[in-house]
């Protein structure tokens, strides 16, 4: 009772400092104008989320950017409900918004849904570390473990299958991961749960920033595994930007990286894993 009582203090820290859904926590409050952005980094969560959002979208070419949320919202995939909208008003709000004019202007609106949910799961790993808990497996959407699970195996997950409306997860698997021992974080981030369709068209929530339209490339999904959740949760997103071969690239280029991409070849399900990355395909 004591370590969930401790786990629930922690959510709801986070819940009342990070997220956008809720309309009186800090970043809300910061995004309507309520307080500044000085007096909100003054919170050690705010503040560490907003480096790391400064750290990734300057590592990224602004691949991930955490300013761009009007963008967001403008497609109808962000806090608010919103419409299919014009060229023009694409470009229009393209122009200001994100982290360059945020860097320049010390004004912005922040959306922290692609690092929040790792971020999350990182800080409660760190709370059973404190109490002595050496294997675990951390799940909040996104999933951090250690150790070994109960029967003394390495931690097993399920890949889910890219299927469009499969929004129950393991429900269809693609593959099972073994992660290795030691502290991993492992997050998927895929096109097929949150998207819309006009004109016979698949919009997917996956906004390129750097045009301000949804991606329409055939990579369906990203895993990441990293040393953090944090920072398998940016790259997952970095990856479902760019797209299949830029992935690849990317995540061959990374020694700190591993991934699992799957992706659609003339109707069919294709993985491409990374060298550390053994997928057991189902």
């Amino acid at each position: 009772e004591e370590i969930r009582d401790s786990i629930d203090t922690i959510l709801l820290k986070i819940d009342n400092t990070l997220s956008g859904y809720n309309r009186n926590s800090l970043l809300s409050r910061y995004n309507a104008g309520e307080v500044s952005l000085s007096e909100s980094l003054s919170d050690s969560l705010f503040r560490k989320l907003y480096s790391y959002s400064v750290m990734v979208y300057e590592e990224t070419d602004g691949v991930v950017d955490a300013a761009a949320g009007p963008l967001f919202d403008l497609w109808g995939f962000g806090f608010r409900s919103g419409d299919f909208p014009s060229d023009a008003e694409v470009i229009e709000l393209k122009e200001s918004v994100g982290m360059k004019n945020m860097l320049l202007s010390g004004k912005g609106m922040l959306n922290f849904n692609a690092i929040a949910q790792g971020y999350s799961c990182d800080l409660v790993a760190e709370y059973l570390y404190s109490i002595g808990v050496q294997d675990m497996m951390v799940d909040i959407g996104e999933i951090f473990c250690d150790g070994r699970n109960p029967s003394g195996q390495p931690w097993s997950l399920g890949i889910d299958k890219p299927v469009d409306g499969n929004n129950e997860p393991g429900a269809q698997i693609q593959g099972v991961f073994r992660a290795p021992e030691g502290p991993h974080g492992i997050v998927t981030s895929g096109n097929y749960r949150k998207f819309y369709m006009k004109d016979d068209k698949k919009y997917s929530h996956s906004i390129d920033p750097r045009t301000g339209y949804p991606v329409t490339h055939n990579l369906l999904s990203a895993t990441i595994v990293a040393n953090d959740a944090l920072t398998a949760d940016a790259y997952a997103t970095y990856c479902m930007v760019v797209g299949l071969e830029e992935s690849k690239e990317f995540l061959e280029s990374r020694t700190d990286l591993e991934g699992c991409l799957i992706y659609d070849e003339n109707g069919l399900f294709k993985t491409w894993c990374s060298e550390g990355f053994v997928l057991e395909e189902l």
